[in-house]
């Protein structure tokens, strides 16, 4: 299976990581995709294994230091290619299959929200490439990219030059304890990701190392 870059060529929604904004809002993001026992390492090659968005998670955080959390984001999606939640999902994100028949919405309307939720962002963030999943979901929902060009951007390479750590280990959950500071709470969901990227670029900031 081609990479997400290969599979979504041409599109404009990213652009080079940039400084942060002296004011206004920045939005950092983190999503949930359906996964199976290995899929990481093979890169969703194997049969009927699509990166479908399950979670949305965000927060959206004052620009200027101290990045004072000002509001919070987190829907659930409905996978349409992958109805069927894996074990692996389940047991990693906690994410159940009667959560998703109670609360989940369709990737459109979901999108939607998010789109509504960052409004008029400076900046909006993830800890990889994160927005090609969504711009590939919103591809086979047949529906168009609701945000500006060059919005969106992959704070990661910064994150591991400031950390000192290969982009490997810059896993969004654990990126607090590498910077010895305390576990924020829901790893691996969206929103508890989103926090500990949040607090990973505050101390950062604060050391000037970002």
């Amino acid at each position: 299976m081609p990479g997400r870059a290969d599979r979504v060529g041409g599109n404009t929604a990213a652009s080079p990581f940039r400084s942060f904004p002296e004011r206004g809002t920045i939005v950092i993001f983190d999503l949930e995709i359906t996964a199976w026992q290995g899929s990481l390492a093979r890169n969703w090659s194997g049969p009927g294994e699509f990166m479908e968005v399950v979670q949305i998670g965000a927060v959206k955080l004052d620009a200027a230091m101290p990045m004072a959390e000002l509001s919070s984001f987190e829907v659930l999606v409905k996978p349409v290619k992958n109805p069927v939640l894996s074990d692996y999902f389940i047991e990693l994100t906690g994410i159940s299959k009667e959560d998703l028949a109670r609360h989940g919405l369709s990737f459109e309307e979901a999108l939607i929200r998010f789109a509504d939720f960052v409004d008029d962002a400076e900046l909006v963030l993830s800890n990889g490439n994160d927005w090609l999943d969504l711009v590939l979901n919103a591809d086979w929902a047949g529906m168009a990219w609701p945000f500006p060009d060059a919005l969106f951007t992959n704070v990661r390479p910064g994150l591991s030059r400031a950390m000192n750590l290969p982009e490997t280990k810059t896993v969004s959950s654990t990126l607090p304890q590498h910077l010895g500071l305390p576990a924020v709470p829901g790893a691996h969901t969206g929103l508890g990701d989103s926090r500990a990227i949040a607090l990973a670029i505050r101390e950062l900031r604060r050391a000037g190392t970002l």
